[in-house]
């Protein structure tokens, strides 16, 4: 049953594979402190020893931030890391799963994956996830690697429908402005609520995603970051690289060859989703 107090969820993975430690351990803290002073709940999603999580202890925070061979968990992974009392930090897809198994309308995370350049047989879970699972989804829109003409073409057959918060464009992660339309524009927490509501009352299924430009002084014009991103995407073709093993090495290489300006872009944007989440999570516990 769903809750009516304002609860944001909170991915892991980028605990547990975004960030060294300590840094991913003060980004936990962060996105905690950021929805609660919006007024809303955290409730950072995870497996802990084979248990499903939403809400964790600042010593689990701790584990996930230190431990070795805590499994990336994706949709398909979840009966593994249950039946063999893994440890595991959830994916968006698997987040979204979580959260609607706990009740929790609202999930906030950086970008969602999608389509990958120059493969379009290689496609997110995250997309399908939004297909099927009813939780409104807070980001800064695809992750930039992707093909996001791809990425909004597979949501659009889905029926995911794509908000812009404050913004007509579907924003590129790093980038607040990508050329492409989003379905609508709301400039407020209250709107959104209201499209969830009616999107629930109608009974169709699936997420809402509702994404995000990044602060403006944050912001990494795509013309300065595409050169970053095209040249990461021909060095994993050339180390074969494939699925799951994709966009770790081209975030972690784009922060490289961009003198760490895209983990700080990624960071603002993180803190940024979180109080726009929350924000939108207490416009529906208030409705």
């Amino acid at each position: 049953m769903t809750e009516h107090r304002p609860l944001v969820a909170l991915e892991s993975t980028v605990i547990s594979h975004g960030l060294p430690y300590p840094q991913n351990l003060a980004l936990a803290r962060e996105m905690e402190s950021i929805v609660r002073s919006h007024g809303a709940e955290p409730r950072t999603v995870a497996v802990i020893a084979g248990e499903l999580r939403a809400g964790l202890s600042e010593a689990e925070l701790l584990h996930l931030a230190t431990a070795k061979g805590v499994r990336k968990v994706s949709r398909r992974d979840l009966p593994i890391v249950v039946a063999r009392r893994l440890d595991g930090a959830t994916t968006v897809a698997t987040t979204m799963w979580v959260a609607q198994r706990f009740g929790i309308q609202v999930f906030a995370t950086g970008g969602i994956g999608g389509v990958h350049r120059g493969r379009g047989d290689d496609i997110s879970a995250d997309l399908q996830e939004l297909a099927q699972t009813p939780v409104i989804v807070v980001c800064a829109g695809a992750k930039a690697i992707l093909d996001l003409p791809a990425t909004l073409e597979y949501l659009e057959t889905q029926g995911v429908t794509v908000v812009g918060y404050g913004a007509d464009e579907f924003p590129a992660f790093y980038s607040r402005t990508s050329g492409l339309a989003v379905d609508v524009r709301c400039d407020t927490a209250a709107e959104v609520a209201a499209i969830w509501q009616a999107k629930q009352a109608l009974g169709l299924p699936g997420g809402l995603l509702v994404t995000v430009p990044v602060p403006a002084a944050m912001e990494i014009p795509a013309a300065e970051i595409e050169p970053a991103i095209v040249q990461a995407v021909a060095e994993a073709e050339a180390r074969g690289l494939r699925s799951a093993e994709v966009t770790p090495f081209l975030l972690t290489r784009i922060a490289q060859l961009t003198g760490e300006r895209s983990l700080r872009t990624n960071l603002a944007l993180l803190h940024n989703n979180a109080a726009v989440a929350a924000d939108i999570a207490v416009a529906l516990a208030a409705a």
